[in-house]
C-alpha cells in the first residue's frame, strides 16, 4: 500500500505546485523511486479519463474515507495498469466492491467518444503540437546491445519497424505498434505517444533507455572520442551520463558530480543497470571542485546541464497546463547558479569544448547565461555551429543565437530544451 500512498502524496504535491513530478518523488523516500515516478506519471497522464469515470461512478460519494488523489491512483492501477501491484492494502476490497461499476463507466466512456482502446481516449483529450504529442524516444543503449537486435526484438512483439523517418511528419503520423529511426540520432528509436514502456524487459535490464530527443542532443554534440576525460558537471539523475559513457564506449574517464546523495544514489544504480563502467561518482558541489586539481588535466570536455525552471519539460506542461513562467526571483537565483557554474567550467585549463543545455524555456537561464559567461572570457571561446537543419534555433539577444539550439513540443517533436556548444579558440603559434 505504501507504493499508493506515495504516488497520491506525490499528485497532491503537483496539483499544489509544491513541485514537479521527478522531485516529489525523489524527494518521497519511496525506496523504489522508478516504480513510483512511472505510476504517477501514468495516472497523470490519464487523468481526465480517472476523474470521468471516478465521477460518474459516484466512487467518493460511496466511500467518503477515500482521498481523491488515492482513488485516481487506485483507479488507474484496477482499471488501466497492471493490477494492484502495491498490494492494495484495506483499499482493495473496497475498490473490488466497484470494481463491476468502473469498468463499465470506463467502457461508457469509449462508446461515448468513439474509441475502442483505452489509449485511444488520450487522443482524444490532446491537441495536435501539445506536450502530450510528443512521441515516445526510446535510445539503445550501446554498452549492452545494438540498435538491430533491439528492433529485432520489438518486430517479434508485434511491433511495426518503418525503418528510418524522413521528417518530422513521419513521426507525427505514427500510430498504434508502428515505429521508426529517428532521422537524426542513429540509435534512437521512435513510437507513438502513448506508447508505455516502463514495464519492458529490455527496459528494465538496461537494454534501452526512456529519453526525450532533446535530451540526447548534448551528449551527442559534446562529440567527445572514446579515451577522453569528460566533465559531467550537473550529472543526477544519469540518463545523459550513460549516454557519453555509451559514446565512448567506455573508455575513458566521465568524473560525475551531483551534491543530492539520494539522486545520486538512483543514478548509481541506473548506470549500473546501463552497465557504464568509466564513471566515477562523486557528492560534491562542481563549483568546489579545483580545475587546477591533477584529476582534470586531461579534462578537455565538459557537460554542464545545471539545475533551471524545467520550464520546457514535458511532465510539467503535462502536470501544469498553462502554468506561468517562474518567478522572478526564482529565474534570478537560478541564472545567478547557471552563470557561476558556466564560468567556472570555462577555467578548467585542458577545456576544448562544452556543452550547456538546459531544460528552460527562458531567456535569462539560457541566452542570457552564455552571454554573460562569454563576456567573462573574451576571445577565449566562441559559439560553434550545429546541426544547421534544425528548425529552431536562440533568440537574438545573444550575438551568434543563430548557432543555439532550441526545441519544443511543437517545433521539433520533443520537451523544451536549450543548448550552446562553446569551443575554445585557439592561439596561434608564434613559433614555426
Amino acid at each position: 500500500m505504501a507504493l499508493y500512498a506515495a504516488a497520491a502524496a506525490v499528485l497532491a504535491g503537483v496539483e499544489s505546485r509544491q513541485g514537479s513530478i521527478k522531485g516529489l518523488v525523489y524527494s518521497s523516500g519511496f525506496q523504489n523511486v522508478k516504480q513510483l515516478y512511472a505510476l504517477v506519471c501514468e495516472t497523470q497522464r490519464y487523468s481526465a479519463v480517472l476523474d470521468a469515470v471516478i465521477a460518474s461512478a459516484g466512487l467518493l460519494r460511496a466511500e467518503k474515507k477515500l482521498r481523491p488523489h488515492l482513488a485516481k491512483v487506485l483507479v488507474y492501477e484496477l482499471l488501466l495498469g497492471k493490477g494492484f501491484r502495491g498490494g492494495g492494502g484495506r483499499w482493495k476490497p473496497v475498490l473490488g466492491r466497484h470494481q463491476a461499476r468502473l469498468k463499465a463507466e470506463l467502457a461508457r466512456l469509449k462508446v461515448h467518444r468513439g474509441v475502442s482502446r483505452n489509449e485511444d481516449l488520450l487522443e482524444v483529450e490532446s491537441r495536435p503540437g501539445s506536450a502530450s504529442q510528443v512521441p515516445r524516444f526510446v535510445r539503445v543503449n550501446t554498452l549492452k546491445t545494438c540498435c538491430d537486435d533491439v528492433v529485432d526484438y520489438f518486430k517479434r512483439q508485434g511491433f511495426s519497424y518503418q525503418g528510418r523517418a524522413s521528417s518530422l511528419d513521419d513521426l507525427r503520423a505514427l500510430k498504434g505498434k508502428h515505429f521508426l529511426l529517428d532521422p537524426l540520432l542513429p540509435e534512437l528509436l521512435v513510437f507513438p505517444a502513448q506508447t508505455d514502456l516502463h514495464e519492458h524487459p529490455l527496459y528494465q535490464a538496461g537494454h534501452f533507455i526512456l529519453q526525450d530527443k532533446a535530451s540526447c542532443l548534448p551528449a551527442m554534440l559534446l562529440a567527445a572520442p572514446p579515451g577522453s576525460h569528460v566533465i559531467d558537471a550537473c550529472a543526477a539523475p544519469g540518463n545523459k551520463t550513460s549516454h557519453l559513457a555509451a559514446l565512448l564506449k567506455n573508455q575513458g574517464k566521465i568524473f560525475a558530480f551531483d551534491l543530492d546523495a539520494k539522486r545520486l544514489a538512483s543514478m548509481a544504480t541506473l548506470l549500473a543497470r546501463a552497465g557504464v563502467s568509466c564513471c566515477e561518482l562523486a557528492k560534491e558541489d562542481f563549483l568546489a571542485v579545483s580545475p587546477s586539481d591533477p584529476r582534470y588535466r586531461q579534462v578537455r570536455y565538459i557537460l554542464l546541464d545545471p539545475s533551471c525552471s524545467g520550464s520546457g519539460m514535458l511532465t510539467r506542461q503535462l502536470e501544469e497546463p498553462g502554468a506561468g513562467t517562474p518567478s522572478k526571483e526564482r529565474l534570478r537565483a537560478l541564472a545567478g547558479f547557471q552563470q557561476r557554474a558556466l564560468r567556472h567550467a570555462l577555467t578548467f585549463p585542458s577545456l576544448q569544448r562544452l556543452v550547456y543545455s538546459t531544460c528552460s524555456l527562458c531567456q535569462e537561464e539560457n541566452e542570457d547565461v552564455v552571454r554573460d559567461a562569454l563576456q567573462q572570457h573574451p576571445g577565449a571561446f566562441r559559439l560553434v555551429p550545429v546541426l544547421p537543419s534544425w528548425p529552431h534555433r536562440g533568440l537574438s539577444t545573444l550575438p551568434g543565437a543563430e548557432h543555439c539550439l532550441r526545441a519544443s513540443p511543437e517545433t521539433t517533436l520533443t520537451g523544451g530544451f536549450f543548448i550552446a556548444v562553446i569551443e575554445r579558440v585557439e592561439v596561434p603559434s608564434l613559433t614555426g
